[in-house]
């Protein structure tokens, strides 16, 4: 029987069976020991052949770990399609900072990133309006979502519904990520109420809190389209870079970047820099200049110890 690991605890591999219903059936498990022989481990998204042990206690064993399509190291997962990296734009303030991180983390990884601004009811329609285009700018696809009000546009005609964003995922494995309290859970319960019931009876089987993701874990939502859940966080250390390839990580510099004087120019003291200039005409983000001047001087300090 083939399925997809979607939660690993302790030894044990919680694995979901696509029966045709609204939620397939979990098999808890174990790994058979050649895999340690082999020195592999079975990761949450890794897609799995089973042996049924017990049918009516659902309990069986991993036999087989069928090839992988990828798998990454933060978060730990594999088989993934792409990432949606989730921030309220309010309630708590948004860190953009952390969010460039991120966005850093995945692009060094090869994963398609996504950005969700959550909450969007709680601020202006121009709040969200600013952030979105200052991030579109930079090749990334942004979504406005409000769970509160699923299906809606505001006056000036911005989407903050979620319906755009469940396209998005559908039939693809995605990574959802972001600080605690952005909202993921609820926008997961907008998606598909009964996976997140799901959830919590695989949660409350190997007690552990319902309501707060302490490990990766994938939910399923329809046919082919799983969603990870990944625990919050509220600090993202960037430090496997090279202070002066930091730059080839904002793509909104590079347009600009060739036409400064000195070639490998670092954008910050140099002078000259067409990507300052750009940014002294607003055509690049003060935000987003700001955030990668402070993670090149960390990354430079780093470097000196």
């Amino acid at each position: 029987m083939q399925g997809k690991i979607i939660k690993g605890v302790g030894g044990f591999y919680y694995v979901h069976v696509d029966d045709k219903s609204n939620s397939g059936i979990i098999y808890e498990c174990k790994a058979k020991g050649s895999f340690r022989n082999q020195k592999i481990k079975p990761a949450v998204g890794d897609n799995v052949q089973i042996d049924v042990i017990d049918n009516h206690k659902l309990i069986g064993n991993i036999v087989e770990i069928l090839p992988r399509k990828n798998i990454l190291i933060r978060p730990a997962v594999a088989n993934v399609d792409q990432a949606v990296i989730i921030f309220a734009l309010s309630n708590p303030s948004p860190n953009y900072n952390l969010l460039d991180r991120f966005l850093i983390m995945m692009d060094r990884q090869n994963v398609k990133t996504i950005i969700c601004l959550n909450k969007s009811d709680l601020v202006s329609a121009e709040t969200a309006k600013e952030i979105k285009e200052i991030y579109e700018g930079c090749n990334y696809e942004v979504f406005i979502t409000s769970s509160i009000n699923e299906n809606e546009r505001n006056s000036d005609g911005l989407d903050i519904g979620i319906s755009g964003l469940s396209k998005v995922i559908d039939g693809k494995t995605t990574v959802f990520a972001g600080p605690s309290g952005v909202g993921k859970s609820s926008i997961l319960n907008v998606f598909n109420p009964n996976a997140m019931a799901k959830t919590g009876a695989v949660s409350e089987k190997i007690k552990r809190g319902k309501h707060t993701t302490r490990h990766s874990e994938l939910v399923y939502i329809r046919d082919n389209t799983y969603i990870m859940d990944t625990p919050g966080f509220s600090s993202l250390i960037v430090d496997d870079i090279e202070p002066e390839n930091l730059k080839d990580y904002y793509n909104e510099f590079v347009s600009y970047s060739e036409d400064c004087r000195f070639n490998g120019c670092i954008h910050i003291n140099e002078p000259d820099c067409y990507v300052k200039n750009a940014l002294d005409q607003g055509k690049i983000s003060s935000l987003r200049y700001n955030n990668y001047c402070q993670m090149y001087e960390e990354l430079k300090s780093k470097r000196r110890w």
